[in-house]
C-alpha cells in the first residue's frame, strides 16, 4: 500500500482538544482573523499552512503507538555530522569575532525510512510522545493531501495571542539538571529577550512591552530549560499578518541580530527546517485566541517517494562566543536522543 491510508483523514490535535471536518486550506494569514478554528503550520523557510476545521471538542490524546511503526534505530542520518557541525560552530566564531552576529542558532535534520507505509500516522506518533515525552504544547496537524503531517512535542511558546494581548515564552539554555546551565546559557536567554522584546514592541503599544518572567528553570523528561516570558498589547488593527512579519521566523531558533543570522544559517545548513523551528499551532478567529508553538521537538513526514516516507526530526543549538564545539553537538544529541528513541520504539523509560 502507498500513501497515507484511507483513515488518515484530516485533523488536528492541540491542547485536549480535536478538530475534524475540514473546511478549507488557504497560506494566507488574514485568515487568521475571519472566522472559525484554524490549525496552524509555518514553515522556518515561508511556507505558510492555514487549515479551518468545523468540528472542535474535547479529546485525549490518542492510544500510544495505534497505527505506527517507526524507523529502525540506525537508520537515521544526520544531515550534518559531528565534524560538519563542530566546524559550524567554530565558522560562527569567526562572524562572531567580526562583529556580524551575536549569536547564531546552527541546527541540523535527522531523517529516517518508515518502514511500513501503511503504519505511518502520525497522530499515533502524537500518542507515543504523550506517553513518553508530555509537552504543553504538543499536538498534530495531519493533512496529507497537503503535504502536512507534523507531531510536535514543542516546550516552547512562539506566540500567544488573546484579544490584543500577545506574549512568547523564548527558550535559551538547556542541560540534563540545573547544575549544568552555565553564565553562557544565561547570557544567550537575555540576548534573545532582548531581541523579541524589539520584536513585538513593532506590533505593540509604546510601553506595554514587559519580561514578567526571565531566565526561570523548566523541567521537562531529560532535561532542564531557562525560560522567560515577554508580553505586550498590540496596537489597534494589527492581525495576524502583521503580527507575523515582525516576528517570524522565531528569534530563539534564529539569533541576533536575526537578519545577520538567518545568513549564516542559510551558508551553513545543509538541508530545509521545514516545520522545525518554524511555527505550529491553533488560532480560534471567533475568540481573538490563538496558541503557536516555535516547532522544535518535532516529527514530519515527508511522502515526496509515496512508496517510501520518510520521517525527520530536527535539533540545534545556539551558538555564542563562549560555546564549545563539542558541548554544542552534546547539546543536540541530548535534544533528541529521548524523542528519536520513542519514535524508534526504543524508549523504555
Amino acid at each position: 500500500m502507498s500513501g497515507p491510508t484511507a483513515s488518515h483523514s484530516p485533523l488536528a490535535r492541540f491542547g485536549g482538544r480535536l478538530a475534524t471536518g475540514l473546511r478549507d486550506v488557504t497560506s494566507d494569514p488574514a485568515a487568521l482573523d475571519s472566522t472559525g478554528y484554524w490549525a496552524v503550520a509555518y514553515d522556518f523557510e515561508g511556507r505558510l499552512t492555514c487549515a479551518r476545521f468545523d468540528e472542535v471538542r474535547p479529546d485525549p490524546a490518542p492510544p500510544a503507538g495505534a497505527g505506527w511503526l517507526g524507523p529502525a534505530p540506525d537508520s537515521w542520518h544526520s544531515s550534518l555530522d559531528r565534524d560538519a557541525y563542530t566546524a559550524g560552530v567554530r565558522r560562527i566564531h569567526e562572524h562572531i569575532a567580526a562583529g556580524e552576529v551575536y549569536q547564531a542558532n546552527l541546527c541540523r535534520v535527522l531523517s529516517a525510512p518508515l518502514p511500513d507505509p501503511a503504519r505511518t500516522d502520525i497522530d499515533a506518533l502524537t500518542g507515543l510522545l504523550a506517553h513518553g515525552n508530555p509537552a504543553p504544547y504538543a499536538g498534530t496537524i495531519r493533512l496529507p493531501r497537503h503535504g502536512v503531517e507534523i507531531a510536535t512535542a514543542s516546550p516552547e511558546l512562539f506566540l500567544r495571542r488573546d484579544g490584543r494581548t500577545v506574549s512568547s515564552g523564548p527558550i535559551k539554555g538547556t542541560g540534563r539538571t540545573e547544575a549544568d546551565l552555565l553564565d553562557k546559557d544565561h547570557a544567550e536567554n537575555v540576548m534573545i529577550v532582548d531581541l523579541v522584546r524589539n520584536d513585538l514592541g513593532r506590533v505593540c503599544e509604546t510601553g506595554t512591552v514587559t519580561v514578567p518572567d526571565l531566565c526561570a528553570v523548566e523541567k521537562h523528561p531529560g532535561l532542564v530549560h531557562l525560560v522567560s516570558t515577554v508580553q505586550g498589547a498590540l496596537r489597534e488593527g494589527v492581525g495576524w499578518p502583521a503580527l507575523f512579519d515582525a516576528t517570524f521566523p522565531p528569534g530563539s531558533v534564529t539569533g541576533a541580530p536575526k537578519s545577520s543570522a538567518l545568513r549564516i544559517i542559510d551558508a551553513l545548513e545543509t538541508a530545509p527546517r521545514s516545520p522545525y523551528c518554524g511555527a505550529v499551532g491553533w488560532v480560534d478567529a471567533d475568540r481573538g485566541e490563538g496558541e503557536l508553538a516555535v516547532g522544535i521537538r518535532t516529527f514530519w513526514i515527508d511522502r515526496t517517494e509515496p512508496d517510501a516516507p520518510v520521517l525527520r526530526f530536527g535539533t540545534g543549538a545556539g551558538i555564542t562566543w563562549e560555546s564549545d564545539p563539542e558541548r554544542e553537538w552534546a547539546e543536540t544529541e541530548l535534544k533528541a536522543a529521548r524523542l528519536v528513541a520513542i519514535a524508534s520504539g526504543t524508549e523504555t523509560d
